[in-house]
Parts: structure tokens; C-alpha cells; sequence
């Protein structure tokens, strides 16, 4: 995998008329050879997120999860893209109701796997493995500078998200591993 020529497909892609659809196809290309993204981007050791591109109007970046690590309900206010290359994510989708937000859905993403995640929607995640996860994310506008929400996993309660609250939760996860 040649991450340069990744990023400039995933550019050229964003510019179609069916932008999210278009970059999905480029990432599915991408995740169906698993070794070649490891081999690109190396074997998860530690929860992180390596951003490749950061710009008003694409995010790429990979996303490691540690063994059972879990992120709390969040939404993106933006189109998103997630393909995995190692290991396993499990989502669980939100919807808003008068009393909160409830589940309703979920989704189990494999190695090779990659789901179209629309601008509305509120998900969790969980790496149910021992091992490690590795996905690329790729979402329709500037990631780490947008304003959006979480919710408290115990109480569902509507909180203030950003780029920096979700980097601060995985280094927690890896002070909490001793890495």
C-alpha cells in the first residue's frame, strides 16, 4: 500500500458527485489486502489515531484500539468511513429520542470489512478482542476541529466532544495499559 497515492485517491474521490461512496470505494480497495496496510502503517501496539490528512474537508487517519477498549455514544456531524485491516470493531447505533438517545442497531466489522456511517448518526464503539484493532477512518470534513457531542456511557447524558476529548480517551487507554 502506498499511503501517498491512498490519500491522493481518497482526495480525488471526494470530489465525485457521491463523495462518501466514492471514498468508501477507495478504502475497500485498500482494507481488502490487509498484510499491505500493515505492512504500510505497521501492527498496532498502543490505541492511537495517525492521521494521514487533516483538512477542512477530509480527515484520514488510523485508528488503533486497544484489547476491549470501548469509546462512549458520539456522533460526527459528518459523513464516515471506517474500514478495518486487523482485528475487530463492533458498533452500536444511537438514535435521539424525547427521553435520550436508545440503541437500535449494531454492526460487527472485520478485517477487510469497511461501513458508510451517515452525518447524523451517533455510534459506540468496542474492540471485543484480546488483541489489537487497527482501521482507517475517513470522514467527510475536518475531524479534529468540528464541535460535537458524546454521551456519558452510564448515563447517556448529552456532553461536549471534539478531536481533543477523543485523543485524550485513547492516550487514557494506553496509560491505563502501562504503554
Amino acid at each position: 500500500m502506498d499511503i501517498d497515492r491512498f490519500i491522493a485517491d481518497c482526495i480525488a474521490a471526494s470530489q465525485e458527485t457521491d463523495a462518501q461512496a466514492a471514498v468508501n470505494d477507495v478504502l475497500a480497495r485498500a482494507v481488502s489486502e490487509p498484510a499491505a496496510v500493515l505492512a504500510a502503517l505497521g501492527e498496532p501496539d498502543k490505541a492511537g489515531l495517525n492521521v494521514l490528512l487533516s483538512s477542512p474537508t477530509l480527515t484520514i487517519f488510523a485508528a488503533t484500539w486497544t484489547p476491549q477498549m470501548n469509546l462512549m455514544p458520539h456522533n460526527h456531524l459528518m459523513w464516515a468511513n471506517i474500514g478495518i485491516y486487523t482485528g475487530r470493531e463492533d458498533n452500536i447505533f444511537w438514535k435521539r429520542t424525547p427521553e435520550g438517545i436508545k440503541a437500535f442497531g449494531a454492526e460487527a466489522l472485520f478485517a477487510k470489512d469497511t461501513t458508510m456511517l451517515r452525518e447524523d448518526i451517533v455510534h459506540s464503539v468496542t474492540n471485543p478482542l484480546q488483541r489489537f484493532t487497527g482501521g482507517i477512518h475517513i470522514y467527510g470534513g475536518d475531524f479534529f476541529d468540528t464541535r460535537r457531542s458524546q454521551w456519558n456511557p452510564e448515563t447517556l447524558e448529552e456532553e461536549p466532544s471534539d478531536g481533543a476529548r477523543i485523543r485524550d480517551i485513547f492516550q487514557r487507554e494506553n496509560e491505563r495499559l502501562g504503554l
